[in-house]
């Protein structure tokens, strides 16, 4: 390899010398020869991959060099250094950037040449290749050609067109292997699957689809029949080849180990063929267990199949080895008749595997429950609750009550292992278990697992600091994000109260660091830059930790850290020198995520200062418009492909610039997506184009590839998903036509099919409808879906009988456990009297999940909320985990009712306050309920309770809030700050955050971030005295908050220096009320313009005067020492 870098280092050397020897081609070896022939008619990478297998068998010599300059002397071609650059550079784009003239060039590749750019391309080996005093990695070239999803796309196809032809097939195996891991998803579909082929040595068989089966989740529903059909032909094949009885099934123990989870694509009457010896010897294999642990989307009459065969195959499907070996298919047992109490349990036991599976967690239940009856067959719950698995989660909360502490103290090793926990439930078993053990420890709470958020907040408070200091270290520490803010805000100002404070923040680690006060930060010191590195933080926190450690730390140390980006300042940007700022660029691209939409704009406006011609192309997008013009020709490519790796609402919170860039994307594309390879390039940005583009521009081959893409898209408008429907019934025709394989592909967007196609599909498929019902959510985007379910369930549960709760039920179907589970958000098409005719147990078993329908109308709750009364009794006799329960049912309550419950534990409160829809006066009626039930007043609130209030805090008065301790205040101040609470309320807590902070006009950066919506309740007069160069630093949220007649009063310069995410939350109200130059300057901060600096004053005319990007499209020249160092070159930027 050597020998042909020196080649390539003298031919640069001799770029400007004249050639006059005389030499023809005809010294030169045959494949010398043909290399420089096919540089001089323009097959550039043929020659190149010509040279490279030469070099691989021959020596170079000076005389051969000498040759081959002679003989692109006699052809009149020339080269200088500067041109040679220039059309490497070009090459480069074209390779990477140009995949389908990279396929067709493929395709025109001899054998020998495919054989050698496979060697090169797919080589195991790392191979460092030098050129003078360049050290070149050609695995990281090879990296950055990997990362192009359309030239991953192009390998992929041409190693199933050429491979198999060209190499063996276990290399061409593990070339599709290294490529598919990529993106299987989008380059497997059913068409390319008829494109493997159908004769294959058995290793290369074996191994090909122990691939498949391991990129199973990441293809269609389609792509999985399609691959199943290919492995059943060539196993069929096998099968008859081997001389076995025609009649007898193809599937053999060993075809079923090879099938994987493929297995649940055989037909049942083929299940029913499968010779008993050959199901047997499967059940029998060690790796049986583990692959029927994995088939989750088996149904339940392929599962009874299979569960038929194994129990005629000899095997005691009562016997507990047996039970184990079952994997899913336990899920669907249905041999209840005799069973005793021990196979019950071992069957509960590996039913925890069940809520894996992809449907029918409403058969699951049913099954849980019946097993949970025999289990407990001349026991009692106290006696067998270790034993009963998560079947436990369908225990109801008086079950749960009955349990004695000492029951759920023997059984902790088995509840803490338990997912799927209600918080209600956490909450009893939580008490029992604490209830035992008399005194909360940091042993004790480290025993319980995920049901440590069931302990009371004043418990965690309780408990000495040094306990809770282990806790926060421990390996309890992984649930303390799920506690609520109440709860997490008890551990934290009961270990400030401590004195230990400064010691235990270094191992405060995730999220949980976020719910530290900024005022709690400032009187502790001994932090470093390492210990952030493990921390999640506010940016109220990062603007503070970054200005203080960046006295004694280097920047670049601050930077790596991760988090910290999120303390850097515009200023700090500013400052940055040119060599810094492009070495410590890397920094920020690996966490742009964690950067705000103003800090972006920062840096791009910095790139283009110190160095506009390398500027990464997706910062074009966040700077003015007009700056998008410099994207064209050469640069569209990699600015729709660093476009499609951020998030565009990060880059243009503004939809008149998101729509810019857009149109510029199309523009790109020649106003076409015209196949899967501009599918590739787009990414996630084919989820914000205009639903006009999607209509009149977008081929149905790209969409057969888009499906996927669209299916991952999280804010599509209603108009969007109209143009995709159409284009899915143009690709796949009527839904009368439709396969089980298509719906389930189709998913979320079957929501957006007529009432009449939908009945089609849910008579057809009603398992696969019900499925993705499920994953909808709320019915304003799906109200004929799941209507459509609705109707579907309770037809098919037409016929049961329904148990009478009264006289007035006569005649009135009510609600079962098994249709509640399965409706999930479809419970809201119960009737007001049905849901008044549900059974005490079905509504006392299912209350938090109809506490969870988002569409239930007022009629709909008071009914639900009569119900609760009829079941747990008075008001008054409510426990806490009643009333956690509830969920939206709550709301239904009246403010008389409010009064009567016992509110006096701020965890019920904190779950209260999760809902957002209360009334003014239901909120004032919780508020007062809390104070007079645990006996405090405003002034004796904690931080706890200030958190745990939430949004109720909003009912407060003016009073109430000035009486509020200042130091609880300062805790709370950034959950307080996230309340939408009206003017006036805001405005007094103005007041109090200037008891923390000092007075308004002294707060900082990181004051403002702190305290949120609080902002919004600053005056006239106190928001004019800001500082321009802090209005970046409000919070979006607290924009909105401040009313419009008070926002008019900040001068065009504020306004101008909003930053582009600030100035995207501006209401129409607002804008109303600016005056004409507040509009501009508006529009500017909108633009991303930059006005904190006097040479970018003039707006556009400054833009005109930034040197342009040097043109990358220059032409590419023909010569052998372009092609033949091109390969060097790949990994260097461009």
């Amino acid at each position: 390899m050597s020998r042909l870098l020196k080649m390539c280092f003298l031919l640069i050397s001799m770029s400007h010398a004249e050639i006059t020897h005389s030499q023809t081609s005809e010294d030169l070896p045959p494949l010398l020869h043909k290399a420089v022939e096919e540089v001089v008619t323009g097959k550039y990478l043929n020659a190149l991959l010509d040279i490279l297998h030469f070099q691989s068998s021959n020596v170079w010599t000076a005389d051969m060099l000498t040759k081959v300059m002679a003989y692109f002397h006699a052809q009149e071609v020339m080269f200088t250094f500067s041109s040679l650059q220039m059309s490497i550079k070009s090459h480069l784009k074209n390779l990477l950037y140009q995949p389908r003239q990279l396929l067709s060039e493929f395709q025109q590749l001899d054998q020998q040449q495919f054989q050698t750019a496979m060697k090169y391309l797919f080589s195991s080996r790392k191979d460092h290749l030098e050129m003078g005093n360049i050290i070149l990695d050609w695995d990281k070239t090879r990296e950055r050609i990997f990362q192009s999803p359309g030239v991953n796309r192009t390998l992929f196809l041409i190693t199933l067109d050429k491979c198999f032809l060209a190499l063996s097939a276990l290399d061409c195996v593990d070339i599709l292997s290294q490529v598919l891991r990529v993106s299987a998803v989008n380059y497997l579909h059913p068409d390319v699957i008829g494109s493997l082929p159908n004769v294959l040595q058995e290793d290369a068989f074996r191994n090909l689809s122990t691939l498949f089966k391991d990129l199973y989740d990441k293809t269609s529903a389609n792509t999985q029949r399609a691959l199943y059909g290919w492995m059943k032909q060539i196993l069929q094949k096998s099968y008859n080849m081997s001389g076995f009885n025609e009649s007898a099934s193809w599937v053999s123990a060993e075809n079923l180990w090879i099938l994987g989870r493929y297995m649940v694509h055989l037909p049942l009457e083929e299940i029913t063929k499968i010779s008993l010896n050959e199901i047997r010897l499967f059940i029998s294999y060690d790796n049986a267990t583990k692959q029927l642990d994995t088939v989750y989307d088996i149904t339940p009459e392929l599962a009874q199949a299979f569960l038929e065969r194994i129990n005629a195959s000899g095997f005691d499907m009562r016997n507990t080895s047996t039970i184990y070996r079952l994997g899913l298919l336990v899920c669907f047992y249905d041999d209840m008749e005799q069973m005793d109490a021990a196979v019950a349990r071992a069957l509960l036991h590996q039913m925890i595997k069940c809520n894996q599976l992809r449907g029918f967690q409403a058969e699951v239940q049913k099954l849980k429950s019946q097993l949970l009856n025999i289990a407990m067959q001349n026991q009692t719950l106290n006696d067998i609750l270790g034993s009963l698995s998560d079947a436990v989660v369908g225990l109801t909360s008086s079950q749960l009550e009955s349990l004695s502490p000492e029951a759920v103290h023997n059984a902790i090793a088995t509840l803490n292992q338990v997912s799927g926990w209600a918080k209600s439930q956490v909450m009893i078993l939580s008490s029992k278990y604490l209830s035992y053990e008399k005194v909360l420890s940091f042993y004790n709470v480290s025993q319980m697992g995920a049901l440590i958020t069931g302990v009371s907040t004043q418990s965690l408070y309780s408990m000495n600091p040094k306990e809770l200091s282990q806790i926060i270290r421990g390996t309890t520490s992984q649930y303390l994000s799920d506690l609520s803010p109440a709860q997490q805000q008890g551990i934290l100002r009961k270990i400030a109260a401590s004195g230990d404070f400064s010691s235990s923040v270094k191992d405060i680690q995730g999220a949980f660091f976020k719910e530290i006060s900024l005022s709690d930060l400032w009187k502790q010191t001994g932090y470093n830059s390492p210990m952030m590195k493990e921390k999640v933080l506010r940016r109220s926190q990062a603007l503070y930790l970054y200005e203080l450690l960046s006295k004694k730390n280097y920047p670049v140390d601050l930077l790596s850290t991760g988090q910290l980006v999120k303390g850097v300042t515009c200023q700090l940007i500013e400052s940055m020198g040119a060599d810094f700022f492009l070495n410590a660029f890397k920094f920020f691209e690996k966490n742009l995520h964690l950067l705000s939409p103003y800090q972006v704009n920062c840096l791009a406006w910095k790139f283009w200062k110190v160095s506009n011609a390398s500027i990464p192309p997706f910062l074009l997008s966040v700077l003015p418009t007009e700056y998008l013009e410099y994207v064209s020709g050469p640069l569209c490519v990699p600015f729709i492909e660093s476009l499609r790796k951020t998030e565009m609402d990060l880059l243009n919170p503004s939809l008149h610039k998101k729509n810019a860039v857009l149109q510029k994307v199309q523009e790109c594309l020649n106003s076409s997506i015209a196949d899967e390879y501009d599918v590739d390039l787009l990414g996630n940005l084919i989820c914000h184009l205009p639903p006009a583009f999607l209509h009149g521009r977008m081929s149905l081959k790209a969409m057969a590839t888009a499906l996927h893409q669209f299916r991952l898209c999280q804010q599509l408008s209603h108009e969007q998903k109209t143009e995709i429907k159409c284009k899915l019934l143009e690709l796949y025709g009527s839904p009368n036509n439709w396969t089980a394989e298509t719906a389930l592909d189709v998913g979320p967007f079957i929501a957006l099919l007529s009432k009449g196609e939908l009945n089609v599909l849910a008579e057809k498929f009603p398992d696969i409808v019900l499925q993705i019902a499920r994953t909808i959510g709320l019915i304003s985007s799906a109200e004929e879906l799941l209507s459509t379910v609705f109707e579907s369930v309770s037809n098919a549960t037409a016929n049961s009988e329904s148990p009478l709760t009264g006289p007035d039920c006569l005649g009135t179907r009510a609600p079962s456990s098994d249709e509640i589970i399965k409706l999930a958000e479809a419970n809201v098409f119960w009737s007001v009297q049905e849901l008044k005719c549900m059974d005490a147990g079905t509504f006392d078993k299912n209350v938090e999940l109809l506490g969870t329908v988002s569409g239930f109308n007022n009629s709909q709750l008071i009914a639900l909320k009569e119900k609760a009364k009829q079941v747990w009794g008075s008001l008054p006799d409510w426990k806490s985990y009643h009333i956690v329960s509830l969920g939206r049912i709550a709301l239904a309550l009246t403010e008389h009712e409010i009064e009567e419950l016992d509110l006096h534990s701020v965890d019920t409160i904190s779950v209260l306050s999760q809902q957002t829809e209360w009334t003014l006066t239901q909120a004032r009626s919780i508020l007062q309920g809390f104070l007079e039930d645990s006996g405090q007043m405003i002034s004796t609130l904690k931080s706890i309770d200030l958190v745990g209030l939430g949004p109720v805090l909003c009912a407060l008065n003016s009073t109430e809030i000035m009486s509020i301790r200042t130091a609880e205040f300062s805790a709370a101040v950034a959950r307080i700050g996230l309340l939408f609470c009206s003017t006036p309320v805001l405005q007094q807590f103005k007041k109090m955050t200037e008891s923390v902070f000092g007075t308004a006009t002294s707060w900082n950066s990181s004051v403002l971030q702190e305290i949120g919506t609080i902002a919004g309740g600053l005056n006239e007069d106190e928001l004019k005295a800001f500082d321009k160069n802090l209005m970046p630093y409000f919070q979006p949220i607290a924009i909105r908050r401040i009313p419009p007649e008070i926002f008019q009063a900040l001068s065009p310069e504020q306004i101008a220096n909003l930053g582009p995410e600030n100035a995207a939350m501006v209401t129409r109200l607002q804008r109303e009320h600016l005056n004409a130059s507040q509009l501009q300057s508006l529009q500017l901060a909108l633009d991303g313009a930059r006005t904190s600096t006097p040479e970018t004053q003039n707006g556009a005319s400054a833009t005109q005067v930034v040197q342009t990007p040097a043109p990358s499209g220059a032409s590419c020249l023909s010569g052998f020492g372009i092609w033949l160092c091109a390969v060097f070159t790949l990994h260097l930027p461009f």
